[in-house]
């Protein structure tokens, strides 16, 4: 699984121009799986997205997570992050997970994510979104599993 993480100031989610999600403080993780994920990676990436350390402490270093934040994390699925774009000039969505295993795997790390921390939102699987973000830093990393 890949995770584009970004600290963000806030984040939202639209879907036919209603909101389905939002945080202020915290994380926007755009998340795409890949045919070979499984259960056990989804829990690995979600150990790294609660305990990743992104977050100034008092002397201005990265050294706070999440959870020592009290940040939000919303998680969007995006399964154009495990696209091949190494050759030509037209990804390659042969390594994406089918829609079905996609979708299961994406909402079994929603709902650990939403079991382990009490500010979890989400975007809405599959669907056509707008995502809106304020990035504060700007901060991104590309977390993969």
């Amino acid at each position: 699984m890949r995770a584009l993480i970004q600290r963000v100031t806030h984040a939202s989610v639209e879907v036919d121009g209603e909101r389905v999600g939002a945080i202020d403080h915290g994380l926007l993780a755009l998340v795409g799986v890949a045919a070979d994920d499984d259960h056990a990676r989804a829990d690995r990436l979600l150990h790294k997205l609660l305990h990743y350390r992104v977050f100034s402490d008092a002397e201005g270093r990265m050294n706070r997570n999440l959870q020592q934040a009290e940040g939000g994390l919303l998680l969007v699925s995006q399964f154009t992050l495990v696209a091949a774009t190494d050759k030509g000039l037209r990804p390659s969505f042969s390594s994406a997970a089918p829609p079905a295993l996609g979708r299961e795997l994406f909402d079994y790390l929603l709902d650990q994510a939403r079991a382990a921390w009490p500010q979890v939102a989400s975007g809405e699987f599959g669907a056509d979104m707008q995502v809106s973000l304020l990035n504060d830093g700007p901060v991104t990393f590309l977390l993969e599993t």
